[in-house]
């Protein structure tokens, strides 16, 4: 009776997303869907596929790639959408740099600040007038604050007083003048539902996220992954951990959990018995203010 009651309720999330996917490219002229070949936005594309199966998914994907992805994910990120046969537009943060149209902080690591620029870029070069993305309410507590339609000013910014109801299941999908919206079909779920969803359908994800041994060295109570792009403080020691990634963000700011879960129903195991979200034990870019998201989302960020 549990697993029925648990496919049903997948069933019905599953149903939700693809409908505000259908009612979105109904309502608007150039959509295009958030990339970043993360569990979410994998499962995000699966869902855009279901959606208009036999046909393809008729928008495009957009990756902004900093630079610090992890190889691992950039190469699954390739391999996915030739498999399903969909554009992949790339908005490069070193190309901008070289450009000249971005700047890195004097001793800065993460380039997340610079994220933002070049994402707006992108959606103004391409003329998107709606991005789906695959954010979840529980994230993080600023994700919740949004609505499933979060619309977006000529700026690419999010005013959180600003935001329409949306009664049942009515979703106005108007665009504001020289603004677009930002989609989240994935409102409704959570990690677990995710990570449920993933074995269920057996989706294929990045091998980040399941335990393998790397080396990695520890920062303000964070495994991070030994590279050159983050580096390493005195007294920080490489040693060899057998972990996994909740999250695969840059390699600067993602950290990796002590694991040995080599499959989805392992990794179901340790969410149910995790009292922290994938973000507060993952993410050092949340940790560097409690609004730090919230601020991230008012200037134009995913």
């Amino acid at each position: 009776m549990t697993s029925l009651l648990r496919l049903r309720h997948l069933e019905t999330l599953e149903a939700e997303a693809i409908q505000i996917i259908r009612e979105v490219v109904a309502g608007t002229q150039n959509p295009a869907l958030l990339f970043s070949g993360g569990k979410d936005s994998i499962l995000l594309l699966h869902l855009a596929a279901l959606s208009f199966r036999p046909a393809p998914v008729p928008f495009p994907v957009v990756h902004i790639d900093t630079g610090h992805n992890f190889p691992e994910v950039l190469g699954f990120r390739d391999r996915y959408v030739e498999q399903l046969g969909v554009e992949l537009v790339v908005g490069s943060v070193p190309d901008a740099l070289a450009a000249g149209t971005v700047r890195e902080s004097p001793g800065a690591t993460s380039r997340n600040a610079i994220q933002t620029p070049v994402l707006l870029d992108t959606i103004a070069k391409y003329r998107f007038d709606a991005l789906f993305g695959g954010a979840r309410r529980d994230e993080e507590k600023a994700r919740a604050k949004e609505r499933i339609l979060s619309v977006r000013d000529e700026f690419g910014q999010w005013d959180p007083k600003n935001q329409r109801p949306e009664l049942w299941d009515l979703y106005n999908t108007r665009i504001p003048a020289d603004g677009h919206l930002r989609v989240f079909p994935l409102s409704n779920w959570t990690e677990l539902d995710v990570w449920q969803y993933i074995a269920d359908r057996e989706l294929p994800l990045p091998p980040l996220y399941y335990a393998h041994e790397r080396p990695v060295f520890e920062r303000d109570g964070m495994l991070f992954a030994d590279t050159g792009f983050l580096p390493r403080r005195p007294g920080e020691q490489v040693v060899s951990r057998t972990v996994r990634f909740r999250t695969v963000g840059d390699m600067t700011c993602t950290g990796a959990v002590l694991s040995d879960a080599t499959g989805s129903a392992a990794v179901l195991r340790e969410l149910i018995a995790s009292r922290l979200t994938e973000r507060g034990a993952t993410r050092a870019d949340d940790r560097v203010n409690e609004t730090a998201m919230e601020d991230r989302k008012r200037e134009g960020y995913f």
